[in-house]
């Protein structure tokens, strides 16, 4: 890993993302971006002070929706933050793969209110293109050139790591040099929220946004919607040492599950979420003492955060001391969106030796009796780290992180 950008609520570059991670500071606050009044849920993690047309030309940015704009915009800083050129001479040995959750669901949304209420001619011409999820993935490949593999799967809230997982295959079997890969969600519309709350998966904590993300906490009521995205440019070792570049982490393992067991709900027994870890450090060859922070999955939902604890025991051991804390504290759940960030996170944790927090904790759970780093985070050796997503469908994605 040479590389990482990120647009988030609490940061609109990785650097600022990580600074505000370990200050625990929260991106949680009423929502903007249209009117809450009709829901019971009215907070959110929206990404606030974004400028498209930093990375992208007016029109170009006009025909983006904005997950796809966040997507171009975290691309274009982990490639400069690589200082990776693309030319002629390397851009069919770069590849692309970028995910998402839902892709252009508030284009959906916006464009059959016009169709019902001012006509199919009103419909706009780039409806289509403008709502597929492969998009943000397409438009960072045409704008630098890329003519490697592109690569988009919606894989829900596991689409971030499986965005990394799979990089790390395209580099490994040999059909990329440089892969950029990552994730990216803006799914924040009226519809979404009321499909969440009338799910009771949403916090309504309306009258503490700040305090309302309480993963591993006794008293948690459900995840913060947010938005945002983050990008990483993988290479091999071999390529990134010849050109001299910075190399942040290495990707040591990454692994891909199914529970089999409900549409929304994780196996409670942890089993898929568990077999990821395991099989991902198998293939990095490392032991579960190995790892000494697991950068979890954890979106304070009460079945979640308690299944995810049982599957980290099931492949660490029952009597672990890691390290896990969860960034969703801070930035909400970013959907398909969020594993990018958590990749980040784990991958930083590993370079600094520093693991950032989970804020907002002040009830144990029985049922969460792991180290959660409480509300401040904590310098300690890292030697290697485990990001975790998981997502609606039973689908398991983990990508292991070790120093170089």
């Amino acid at each position: 890993m040479t590389g990482l950008g990120a647009i988030t609520p609490i940061g609109l570059t990785a650097a600022e993302l990580w600074q505000n991670l370990n200050a625990g500071v929260s991106g949680v606050g009423p929502i903007t971006l249209f009117d809450p009044d009709p829901l019971p849920v009215k907070i959110a993690a929206e990404v606030k002070g974004f400028d498209p047309t930093k990375y992208l030309d007016a029109k170009t940015a006009r025909r983006l929706e904005r997950f796809a704009q966040f997507a171009v915009a975290a691309a274009t800083q982990a490639i400069a933050d690589a200082g990776l050129t693309i030319d002629e001479s390397n851009a069919e040995r770069i590849g692309v793969v970028f995910n998402t959750g839902g892709g252009g669901v508030v284009r959906v949304v916006n464009e059959a209110l016009v169709y019902e209420h001012k006509g199919a001619d009103r419909v706009s011409p780039l409806f289509v293109p403008m709502m597929m999820p492969n998009i943000g993935a397409c438009q960072i490949s045409i704008l630098t050139g890329v003519r490697g593999p592109v690569i988009t799967a919606t894989a829900a809230c596991a689409a971030g790591v499986q965005a990394v997982v799979d990089a790390w295959r395209l580099i490994r079997s040999g059909e990329a040099d440089v892969v950029v890969t990552g994730a990216s969600e803006s799914a924040l519309t009226p519809t979404a929220f009321a499909g969440l709350a009338n799910m009771h998966a949403l916090s309504q904590n309306n009258d503490d946004p700040a305090g309302a993300s309480r993963p591993f906490d006794a008293n948690r009521d459900g995840f913060v919607f947010g938005e945002g995205a983050g990008a990483l440019i993988l290479e091999r070792e071999d390529h990134a040492r010849a050109r001299g570049a910075t190399i942040i982490a290495e990707v040591r393992g990454g692994a891909l599950t199914a529970d089999a067991h409900h549409i929304t709900a994780p196996s409670p027994e942890g089993d898929g979420a568990s077999r990821a870890m395991s099989r991902a450090l198998k293939l990095g060859d490392l032991s579960p003492n190995d790892v000494d922070y697991v950068c979890a999955h954890a979106t304070a939902t009460s079945v979640g955060d308690a299944a995810e604890v049982t599957a980290i025991k099931r492949a660490l051991g029952a009597n672990t001391t890691v390290a896990v804390s969860s960034p969703k504290s801070m930035i909400g759940h970013l959907l398909g969106g969020a594993g990018a960030v958590t990749a980040i996170a784990a991958a930083l944790a590993v370079r600094d030796d520093r693991v950032p927090p989970t804020i907002n904790y002040c009830t144990p759970d029985p049922a969460c009796d792991v180290d959660v780093v409480p509300n401040e985070s904590r310098q300690t050796r890292v030697r290697a780290a485990l990001a975790n997503g998981f997502g609606f469908g039973g689908q398991n994605a983990v990508a292991l992180f070790a120093k170089p």
